[in-house]
Protein backbone atom coordinates (compact mmCIF):
# COMPACT_ATOMS: atom_id res chain seq x y z
CA UNK A 1 0.00 0.00 0.00
CA UNK A 2 1.38 3.37 -1.04
CA UNK A 3 0.90 6.41 1.16
CA UNK A 4 -1.10 9.38 -0.08
CA UNK A 5 0.75 12.65 -0.46
CA UNK A 6 -1.33 14.19 2.32
CA UNK A 7 -0.33 11.36 4.67
CA UNK A 8 3.38 11.92 4.01
CA UNK A 9 3.06 15.64 4.62
CA UNK A 10 0.99 15.09 7.76
CA UNK A 11 3.92 13.06 9.13
CA UNK A 12 6.34 15.78 8.02
CA UNK A 13 4.29 18.44 9.76
CA UNK A 14 4.22 16.40 12.96
CA UNK A 15 8.00 16.88 12.95
CA UNK A 16 7.96 20.48 11.71
CA UNK A 17 4.54 22.16 12.17
CA UNK A 18 3.96 25.00 9.74
CA UNK A 19 3.15 27.48 12.51
CA UNK A 20 6.79 27.21 13.68
CA UNK A 21 7.94 29.09 10.57
CA UNK A 22 8.93 32.75 10.74
CA UNK A 23 6.47 35.19 9.11
CA UNK A 24 6.47 35.27 5.29
CA UNK A 25 8.71 32.20 4.99
CA UNK A 26 8.00 30.35 1.74
CA UNK A 27 6.98 26.92 3.03
CA UNK A 28 4.42 24.26 2.19
CA UNK A 29 3.43 22.76 -1.16
CA UNK A 30 4.99 24.90 -3.89
CA UNK A 31 4.36 22.79 -6.97
CA UNK A 32 2.20 19.82 -7.89
CA UNK A 33 -0.48 18.01 -5.92
CA UNK A 34 -0.66 15.86 -2.80
CA UNK A 35 -3.90 14.25 -4.00
CA UNK A 36 -2.08 11.18 -5.27
CA UNK A 37 -0.27 8.08 -4.11
CA UNK A 38 3.43 8.61 -3.46
CA UNK A 39 5.73 5.91 -4.82
CA UNK A 40 8.92 7.33 -3.28
CA UNK A 41 9.97 10.50 -1.50
CA UNK A 42 13.27 12.31 -2.04
CA UNK A 43 14.55 14.56 0.77
CA UNK A 44 16.84 17.33 -0.48
CA UNK A 45 18.42 20.57 0.65
CA UNK A 46 17.92 22.32 -2.69
CA UNK A 47 15.99 21.47 -5.84
CA UNK A 48 18.05 21.82 -9.00
CA UNK A 49 18.27 19.98 -12.31
CA UNK A 50 20.49 17.22 -10.90
CA UNK A 51 18.17 16.64 -7.93
CA UNK A 52 15.17 16.34 -10.28
CA UNK A 53 17.09 13.79 -12.38
CA UNK A 54 17.81 11.89 -9.17
CA UNK A 55 14.09 11.90 -8.31
CA UNK A 56 13.25 10.58 -11.75
CA UNK A 57 15.79 7.74 -11.40
CA UNK A 58 14.39 6.83 -7.98
CA UNK A 59 10.79 7.09 -9.22
CA UNK A 60 10.14 9.66 -6.52
CA UNK A 61 7.05 11.75 -7.20
CA UNK A 62 7.46 13.96 -4.12
CA UNK A 63 10.49 16.05 -3.18
CA UNK A 64 10.67 17.49 0.34
CA UNK A 65 13.28 20.26 0.31
CA UNK A 66 14.59 22.89 2.71
CA UNK A 67 15.11 25.78 0.30
CA UNK A 68 12.15 27.15 -1.66
CA UNK A 69 11.94 26.92 -5.44
CA UNK A 70 9.48 29.85 -5.60
CA UNK A 71 10.54 32.91 -3.56
CA UNK A 72 8.09 35.55 -4.83
CA UNK A 73 4.85 35.65 -6.86
CA UNK A 74 5.41 34.61 -10.47
CA UNK A 75 4.74 37.31 -13.09
CA UNK A 76 5.00 34.70 -15.85
CA UNK A 77 6.03 31.09 -16.41
CA UNK A 78 8.40 31.09 -19.38
CA UNK A 79 9.83 27.63 -19.97
CA UNK A 80 12.94 29.00 -21.71
CA UNK A 81 14.10 30.66 -18.45
CA UNK A 82 16.25 28.84 -15.86
CA UNK A 83 13.43 28.67 -13.29
CA UNK A 84 10.81 27.97 -15.95
CA UNK A 85 12.73 24.94 -17.24
CA UNK A 86 12.93 23.61 -13.69
CA UNK A 87 9.17 23.96 -13.11
CA UNK A 88 8.41 22.45 -16.54
CA UNK A 89 10.56 19.39 -15.82
CA UNK A 90 8.89 18.83 -12.46
CA UNK A 91 5.40 19.16 -13.94
CA UNK A 92 6.15 16.86 -16.90
CA UNK A 93 7.35 14.13 -14.53
CA UNK A 94 4.50 14.70 -12.04
CA UNK A 95 6.87 15.52 -9.18
CA UNK A 96 5.44 17.59 -6.35
CA UNK A 97 7.70 19.86 -4.28
CA UNK A 98 7.03 20.60 -0.62
CA UNK A 99 9.19 23.04 1.37
CA UNK A 100 10.00 22.80 5.08
CA UNK A 101 12.32 25.67 5.96
CA UNK A 102 12.39 27.72 9.17
CA UNK A 103 9.73 25.47 10.69
CA UNK A 104 12.25 22.61 10.34
CA UNK A 105 14.99 24.84 11.78
CA UNK A 106 12.86 25.53 14.87
CA UNK A 107 11.46 22.02 15.37
CA UNK A 108 12.62 19.55 18.00
CA UNK A 109 14.73 17.07 16.07
CA UNK A 110 15.08 19.54 13.19
CA UNK A 111 18.08 21.08 11.47
CA UNK A 112 19.56 22.88 14.47
CA UNK A 113 19.12 19.93 16.80
CA UNK A 114 20.82 17.72 14.21
CA UNK A 115 23.72 20.16 13.99
CA UNK A 116 24.04 20.36 17.78
CA UNK A 117 23.94 16.59 18.25
CA UNK A 118 26.46 16.01 15.45
CA UNK A 119 29.18 17.75 17.50
CA UNK A 120 28.07 16.42 20.88
CA UNK A 121 26.28 19.39 22.46
CA UNK A 122 24.03 18.78 25.47
CA UNK A 123 21.57 20.86 27.52
CA UNK A 124 20.16 22.58 24.44
CA UNK A 125 18.03 25.74 24.40
CA UNK A 126 17.00 28.08 21.54
CA UNK A 127 19.46 30.75 20.47
CA UNK A 128 16.57 33.07 19.57
CA UNK A 129 13.22 32.35 21.21
CA UNK A 130 10.36 32.87 18.76
CA UNK A 131 7.34 31.66 20.67
CA UNK A 132 6.23 29.64 23.65
CA UNK A 133 3.79 26.76 23.45
CA UNK A 134 0.74 27.57 25.59
CA UNK A 135 -0.25 24.99 28.18
CA UNK A 136 -3.73 23.63 28.81
CA UNK A 137 -5.22 21.45 31.53
CA UNK A 138 -7.08 18.42 30.21
CA UNK A 139 -9.69 16.85 32.50
CA UNK A 140 -11.49 13.68 31.41
CA UNK A 141 -13.91 11.42 33.28
CA UNK A 142 -13.32 7.72 32.70
CA UNK A 143 -14.59 4.49 34.32
CA UNK A 144 -12.07 2.86 36.68
CA UNK A 145 -11.67 -0.11 34.35
CA UNK A 146 -10.30 2.08 31.55
CA UNK A 147 -8.21 4.58 33.50
CA UNK A 148 -4.84 3.15 32.49
CA UNK A 149 -5.57 2.68 28.75
CA UNK A 150 -6.84 6.26 28.48
CA UNK A 151 -3.94 7.65 30.52
CA UNK A 152 -1.36 5.78 28.41
CA UNK A 153 -2.98 6.97 25.16
CA UNK A 154 -2.73 10.56 26.39
CA UNK A 155 0.92 10.16 27.40
CA UNK A 156 1.86 8.46 24.12
CA UNK A 157 0.77 11.54 22.18
CA UNK A 158 2.92 13.94 24.20
CA UNK A 159 0.77 15.12 27.10
CA UNK A 160 1.81 15.04 30.74
CA UNK A 161 5.19 16.79 30.65
CA UNK A 162 6.12 19.37 33.30
CA UNK A 163 9.67 20.66 32.94
CA UNK A 164 12.01 17.66 32.93
CA UNK A 165 9.29 15.29 34.18
CA UNK A 166 7.01 13.25 31.92
CA UNK A 167 3.91 11.09 32.53
CA UNK A 168 2.53 13.61 35.05
CA UNK A 169 -1.15 13.24 35.93
CA UNK A 170 -3.62 13.22 38.82
CA UNK A 171 -6.65 10.96 39.29
CA UNK A 172 -9.46 11.28 41.83
CA UNK A 173 -12.44 9.00 42.38
CA UNK A 174 -16.05 10.14 42.08
CA UNK A 175 -19.52 9.22 40.87
CA UNK A 176 -20.73 10.00 37.38
CA UNK A 177 -24.41 10.11 36.35
CA UNK A 178 -26.02 9.91 32.94
CA UNK A 179 -29.27 8.84 31.27
CA UNK A 180 -28.91 7.22 27.82
CA UNK A 181 -31.62 8.65 25.57
CA UNK A 182 -33.24 7.29 22.42
CA UNK A 183 -30.73 6.45 19.70
CA UNK A 184 -27.79 6.08 22.09
CA UNK A 185 -25.62 2.97 22.35
CA UNK A 186 -24.25 3.17 25.90
CA UNK A 187 -21.15 1.27 26.95
CA UNK A 188 -22.66 1.06 30.45
CA UNK A 189 -26.39 1.06 31.26
CA UNK A 190 -29.61 1.01 29.26
CA UNK A 191 -31.64 3.57 27.34
CA UNK A 192 -34.12 5.44 29.51
CA UNK A 193 -32.53 4.44 32.81
CA UNK A 194 -30.51 6.83 34.99
CA UNK A 195 -27.08 5.36 35.72
CA UNK A 196 -24.57 6.03 38.48
CA UNK A 197 -21.02 4.88 37.76
CA UNK A 198 -17.78 4.99 39.74
CA UNK A 199 -15.49 7.10 37.58
CA UNK A 200 -12.05 8.64 37.81
CA UNK A 201 -11.36 12.32 37.14
CA UNK A 202 -8.07 12.25 35.22
CA UNK A 203 -6.10 15.51 34.87
CA UNK A 204 -2.92 16.29 32.98
CA UNK A 205 -1.05 19.04 31.12
CA UNK A 206 -1.31 19.37 27.33
CA UNK A 207 0.76 21.71 25.10
CA UNK A 208 -1.57 23.61 22.80
CA UNK A 209 0.37 22.41 19.75
CA UNK A 210 -0.53 18.80 20.64
CA UNK A 211 -4.10 19.46 21.78
CA UNK A 212 -5.88 18.01 18.76
CA UNK A 213 -3.73 14.90 18.61
CA UNK A 214 -4.04 14.23 22.36
CA UNK A 215 -7.83 14.64 22.34
CA UNK A 216 -8.17 12.31 19.36
CA UNK A 217 -6.07 9.63 21.08
CA UNK A 218 -8.03 10.06 24.31
CA UNK A 219 -11.40 9.65 22.59
CA UNK A 220 -10.18 6.59 20.66
CA UNK A 221 -9.03 4.88 23.88
CA UNK A 222 -12.14 5.88 25.88
CA UNK A 223 -14.97 3.32 26.06
CA UNK A 224 -17.86 5.83 26.17
CA UNK A 225 -19.92 6.81 23.13
CA UNK A 226 -19.84 10.43 24.34
CA UNK A 227 -16.67 11.41 26.23
CA UNK A 228 -17.00 14.05 28.96
CA UNK A 229 -13.85 16.19 29.07
CA UNK A 230 -12.75 19.78 29.66
CA UNK A 231 -9.81 21.88 28.43
CA UNK A 232 -8.65 24.93 30.43
CA UNK A 233 -6.10 27.50 29.28
CA UNK A 234 -3.40 28.00 31.94
CA UNK A 235 -1.30 31.05 32.86
CA UNK A 236 1.85 28.93 32.78
CA UNK A 237 4.79 29.22 30.44
CA UNK A 238 5.26 26.14 28.29
CA UNK A 239 8.09 24.98 26.09
CA UNK A 240 10.09 27.71 24.31
CA UNK A 241 10.76 27.24 20.60
CA UNK A 242 13.13 29.19 18.41
CA UNK A 243 15.98 29.35 15.92
CA UNK A 244 19.46 28.02 16.60
CA UNK A 245 20.65 26.11 19.63
CA UNK A 246 22.97 26.83 22.56
CA UNK A 247 24.54 23.93 24.43
CA UNK A 248 27.68 22.64 26.06
CA UNK A 249 30.34 20.10 25.22
CA UNK A 250 30.97 17.51 27.93
CA UNK A 251 34.54 18.80 28.26
CA UNK A 252 36.30 22.00 27.12
CA UNK A 253 38.22 21.74 23.86
CA UNK A 254 40.44 24.08 21.87
CA UNK A 255 38.96 25.95 18.93
CA UNK A 256 41.26 23.89 16.72
CA UNK A 257 39.77 20.67 18.11
CA UNK A 258 36.25 22.05 17.72
CA UNK A 259 36.97 22.81 14.07
CA UNK A 260 37.83 19.13 13.57
CA UNK A 261 34.59 18.10 15.28
CA UNK A 262 32.69 20.43 12.97
CA UNK A 263 34.40 19.11 9.84
CA UNK A 264 33.69 15.50 10.83
CA UNK A 265 30.14 16.09 12.08
CA UNK A 266 29.03 18.25 9.15
CA UNK A 267 31.10 16.48 6.48
CA UNK A 268 32.88 19.58 5.20
CA UNK A 269 36.53 19.73 4.00
CA UNK A 270 37.35 23.10 5.61
CA UNK A 271 35.96 25.87 7.82
CA UNK A 272 36.69 29.55 8.37
CA UNK A 273 37.77 30.40 11.91
CA UNK A 274 37.57 33.68 13.81
CA UNK A 275 39.56 33.44 17.04
CA UNK A 276 42.69 31.94 18.58
CA UNK A 277 42.92 28.24 17.59
CA UNK A 278 44.31 27.38 21.06
CA UNK A 279 41.50 29.08 22.98
CA UNK A 280 39.57 26.69 25.23
CA UNK A 281 35.81 26.68 24.63
CA UNK A 282 32.81 24.73 25.94
CA UNK A 283 29.56 26.66 25.51
CA UNK A 284 28.61 26.62 21.83
CA UNK A 285 25.89 28.23 19.72
CA UNK A 286 24.91 26.68 16.38
CA UNK A 287 22.61 27.96 13.66
CA UNK A 288 22.09 26.46 10.22
CA UNK A 289 22.23 28.71 7.19
CA UNK A 290 23.16 32.40 7.36
CA UNK A 291 23.68 33.44 10.97
CA UNK A 292 25.64 36.68 10.85
CA UNK A 293 22.89 38.64 12.59
CA UNK A 294 22.95 36.23 15.55
CA UNK A 295 26.31 37.36 16.96
CA UNK A 296 24.55 39.43 19.63
CA UNK A 297 22.28 36.51 20.50
CA UNK A 298 25.29 34.25 20.98
CA UNK A 299 27.02 36.83 23.16
CA UNK A 300 23.87 37.34 25.24
CA UNK A 301 23.61 33.56 25.73
CA UNK A 302 27.20 33.48 27.03
CA UNK A 303 28.46 31.30 24.18
CA UNK A 304 32.19 31.01 23.57
CA UNK A 305 31.66 30.20 19.89
CA UNK A 306 29.01 30.70 17.21
CA UNK A 307 28.94 28.06 14.47
CA UNK A 308 27.05 29.32 11.42
CA UNK A 309 27.43 30.15 7.73
CA UNK A 310 27.85 33.17 5.47
CA UNK A 311 29.79 35.38 7.92
CA UNK A 312 30.92 38.65 6.33
CA UNK A 313 34.15 40.54 7.04
CA UNK A 314 32.74 43.27 9.29
CA UNK A 315 30.61 40.85 11.32
CA UNK A 316 33.73 38.75 11.92
CA UNK A 317 35.63 41.83 13.10
CA UNK A 318 32.80 42.84 15.46
CA UNK A 319 32.61 39.32 16.92
CA UNK A 320 36.37 39.20 17.48
CA UNK A 321 36.32 42.56 19.25
CA UNK A 322 33.49 41.33 21.51
CA UNK A 323 35.38 38.15 22.40
CA UNK A 324 33.16 35.73 20.46
CA UNK A 325 34.84 33.13 18.28
CA UNK A 326 33.17 32.05 15.05
CA UNK A 327 33.40 28.88 12.99
CA UNK A 328 31.91 29.24 9.52
CA UNK A 329 31.43 25.83 7.84
CA UNK A 330 29.26 27.31 5.08
CA UNK A 331 25.53 27.50 4.42
CA UNK A 332 25.41 24.04 2.86
CA UNK A 333 25.90 22.23 6.21
CA UNK A 334 22.11 22.23 6.41
CA UNK A 335 22.46 19.14 4.20
CA UNK A 336 22.55 17.26 7.52
CA UNK A 337 18.73 17.34 7.37
CA UNK A 338 18.61 15.01 4.35
CA UNK A 339 19.54 11.86 6.20
CA UNK A 340 17.77 12.85 9.41
CA UNK A 341 14.42 13.67 7.79
CA UNK A 342 14.60 10.65 5.47
CA UNK A 343 15.18 8.32 8.44
CA UNK A 344 12.30 9.91 10.36
CA UNK A 345 9.79 9.65 7.49
CA UNK A 346 10.86 6.11 6.56
CA UNK A 347 10.30 4.92 10.13
CA UNK A 348 6.90 6.65 10.37
CA UNK A 349 5.75 5.18 7.04
CA UNK A 350 6.90 1.71 8.08
CA UNK A 351 4.78 2.05 11.23
CA UNK A 352 1.82 2.62 8.91
CA UNK A 353 2.87 -0.47 6.90
CA UNK A 354 3.23 1.69 3.80
CA UNK A 355 5.30 0.61 0.79
CA UNK A 356 6.30 4.21 0.10
CA UNK A 357 10.06 4.54 0.56
CA UNK A 358 12.11 7.63 1.41
CA UNK A 359 15.57 8.52 0.09
CA UNK A 360 18.10 11.14 1.15
CA UNK A 361 19.42 13.01 -1.87
CA UNK A 362 23.04 12.23 -2.71
CA UNK A 363 23.45 15.29 -4.92
CA UNK A 364 25.97 17.83 -3.63
CA UNK A 365 24.42 21.28 -4.10
CA UNK A 366 27.36 23.17 -2.54
CA UNK A 367 28.16 25.97 -5.04
CA UNK A 368 31.68 26.57 -3.66
CA UNK A 369 34.78 24.51 -4.30
CA UNK A 370 37.67 24.36 -1.84
CA UNK A 371 40.94 24.59 -3.79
Amino acid sequence: MLAKGQTVIQLMEELAPKHYAVPDDKIGLQLGTLQKEISNVLVALDVNDEVIDEAIRLQANLIIAHHAIIFRPLAHLQTDSVAGKLYEKLIKHDIAVYISHTNLDVADGGVNDMMAHAIGLTGLSPLEELHTDKLKKLVVFVPETHLEPVREAIFRTGAGSIGKYSHCSFAAEGTGTFLPEAGSEPFIGKQGKLEQVREMRLETIVPQSLERRVVQAMIKAHPYEEVAYDLYTLDLKGRAYGLGRVGKLLEPVTLEQLCELVKDGYEVPAVRLVGNPQRKVQKIAVLGGSGGRYVRHALFAGADVLITGDIDYHTAQDAMAAGLSIIDPGHNVEKILKRGVADYLRAKLQEKKSNTDVFASEINTEPFLFV
